[in-house]
């Protein structure tokens, strides 16, 4: 996946929470913005989760991104 997708999904505004589908199954989840880095060049990035944990992911290694649905607040 181009690293510049991955940006467009974690600038939403506003910010819709997503799931990072990664080629061995497993599924990571962008609660916000604030959880997610992603390095200059676009080739890694750090997720983040309510408890302190982080997943470090190579960008190349993402299949897709799904994003959330708007909540009933978002379409107000």
């Amino acid at each position: 996946m181009e690293a510049s997708k991955l940006r467009e999904a974690a600038n939403r505004a506003p910010f819709r929470k997503f799931t990072v589908n990664l080629a061995d199954g497993r599924r990571v989840v962008v609660e916000h913005r604030a959880f997610i880095s992603i390095s200059p060049e676009g080739r890694s990035c750090v997720v983040w989760d309510e408890n302190d944990s982080m997943e470090l992911i190579d960008v190349r290694l993402i299949q897709s991104v799904t994003v959330a649905p708007p909540q009933e607040a978002d379409a107000a």
